[in-house]
């Protein structure tokens, strides 16, 4: 590292950057990583950027990958910073001391945005709060949407995650010179970037490059190559183009992404419906994360996973999906059984549980234990290295929206402070969760061990709520145990149909009739 004026000065693989130094730590913004994946790099894999000469200045993020904006209903509750420009695979550096041989610990971080949205330009992302605790932050923006995700017959699949391989690839050789370990990266993210932090732990291509993995609310899955192909298809007959990479590389990018909202606003987590996601390729992925992460794939990588309590209420609040879940009653019970591919013993057992809950909480955490939660336990319990396993429990002071997808951010980052997370939180949030939730994600990454005891058949959970944090042995067993014998009725379809259709009508008549519901 050398000065410049006062700035850092560190060499990378490419060439120089010149970062600056705030509030005692050395930033780095919008270092390319790769090249520019437009012109004839479109849909294709990351390729390495051109060298420069002299000294590149890394004092404002660089370009955020395309996308569209968050629609009004979104708006009030998540913020999207657009920052303009093609050379969009790019990644930030946070660091307390640029210097070779300072050999400190490395959190790599992908933003979520469900593969269509984010970037790592949010300020409730900002790395200083690690770095201000000695470890090397590094976040990183790649492909998103169709740009990202969508399947093609002629070009390869999973560009947006081979840009976050890529980006691994660049810490495992730069990293040192910005004073960190390329031994000791820790990969996380939360939602579509949990999502991809486990499938890249499990992919053989970044065995040695990841030393611990946190998931925040996202399981290690792949997305059915069909569904993909649908979302695609139904792009190119609104943009009346062949379904080829070929002829939506020649499709305005604007048009693009107006036609992707479109056909994408159609789904959520909760209902399904079409979207993009990370597939099986036989060659990054080249199976199922999960299984394979249960089968010895990633062997001595540590991990930290959780979720938040109320997830659902991010994806049912906005828009007023959550009363009109709860008008729907039997309707949305069977959608939500088609949904999880479960029979009707399941809400029965729910609604046993929980008698007073009304049926857009019934079925918000059918979907989300189905989801997330089922599969994290499996992930947790079928491997031989030490996981821990948290809840984030604390309610938002925003009406309703309880302790939702993604509210967890502004505590892990400390950044509560950042408007950004207060449009999730509300006004008043307590510090000194934050410094709970924040200081175990540094301990884990600076050495392996949060700061409770790891998980094993008495399923210990860190609870971070109200009254601080604490420690409760299978908090959600009870619901997680009624799928252990869930069947899929004959008559189920095996995707959430339309609330009007006939093929409910059987199974609507079963709940009626079982007493699931309660008047709402």
């Amino acid at each position: 590292m050398t000065a410049d004026r006062g700035n850092p000065v560190v060499r990378t693989p490419y060439g120089a950057v010149r970062g600056r130094w705030e509030q005692g730590v050395a930033v780095f913004r919008g270092i390319p990583y790769a090249a520019s994946p437009f012109g004839p790099r479109r849909f294709r894999p990351p390729v390495p950027p051109q060298p420069w000469d002299g000294v590149r200045d890394a004092g404002a993020f660089g370009p955020t990958a395309p996308k569209p904006p968050y629609s009004e209903a979104f708006a009030p509750y998540l913020s999207d910073p657009v920052v303009p420009g093609d050379d969009c695979l790019n990644l930030n550096v946070w660091t307390p001391d640029p210097a070779p041989g300072a050999r400190l610990p490395v959190f790599v971080w992908l933003h979520g945005g469900a593969l269509t949205r984010g970037s790592s330009s949010l300020p409730v992302y900002d790395g200083r709060t690690f770095a201000r605790d000695g470890v090397v932050f590094v976040s990183v923006n790649y492909r998103l949407g169709v740009e990202g995700y969508g399947l093609f017959p002629d070009a390869p699949a999973n560009p947006g995650l081979r840009d976050q391989l890529a980006a691994l690839r660049w810490v495992h050789e730069s990293i040192t010179a910005f004073g960190g370990d390329p031994g000791r990266v820790t990969l996380g993210g939360q939602s579509a970037g949990a999502v991809s932090t486990g499938a890249l732990v499990a992919a053989p291509q970044a065995r040695g490059l990841v030393r611990r993995a946190v998931l925040q609310s996202g399981p290690p899955e792949t997305t059915d190559r069909d569904k993909v192909r649908r979302m695609v298809r139904r792009m190119a007959n609104r943009l009346k183009v062949p379904a080829t990479a070929e002829a939506f590389a020649a499709v305005d990018r604007a048009r693009l992404l107006r036609v992707q909202a479109d056909v994408g606003r159609l789904g959520s987590p909760v209902l399904g419906g079409p979207a993009f996601g990370i597939v099986v390729d036989g060659d990054l992925v080249p199976r199922d994360p999960l299984e394979a992460l249960t089968d010895g794939a990633a062997p001595g990588v540590e991990l930290l996973t959780g979720w938040t309590r109320d997830e659902y209420r991010l994806w049912l609040v906005p828009g007023g999906l959550l009363d009109r879940i709860d008008r729907l009653g039997a309707v949305a019970l069977a959608g939500a059984m088609a949904r999880c591919r479960c029979g009707g013993e399941v809400p029965r057992g729910y609604r046993a549980l929980h008698p007073d809950a009304g049926t857009a909480e019934i079925v918000g955490q059918m979907v989300t234990d189905h989801l997330l939660r089922i599969p994290l336990h499996r992930l947790a319990d079928g491997r031989t290295e030490p996981s821990y396993v948290y809840e984030f429990a604390w309610p938002s002071h925003r009406p309703r929206m309880g302790a939702c997808h993604a509210l967890e951010l502004g505590f892990v980052f400390d950044s509560g402070d950042e408007p950004d997370a207060r449009k999730l939180a509300g006004e008043g949030a307590p510090q000194e969760l934050a410094d709970a939730m924040h200081g175990a994600w540094v301990r884990f990454v600076s050495d392996g061990s949060p700061g409770w005891e790891r998980w094993d058949a008495g399923h210990p959970v860190r609870i971070f709520g109200e009254g601080g944090p604490r420690i409760a042995h299978g908090p959600r067993d009870r619901e997680l145990a009624l799928w252990a014998t869930a069947g899929t009725p004959a008559e189920e379809p095996a995707a959430a149909p339309a609330p009007t259709s006939p093929e409910l009508r059987p199974v609507i008549r079963r709940l009626r009739r079982s007493g699931v519901l309660r008047r709402n």
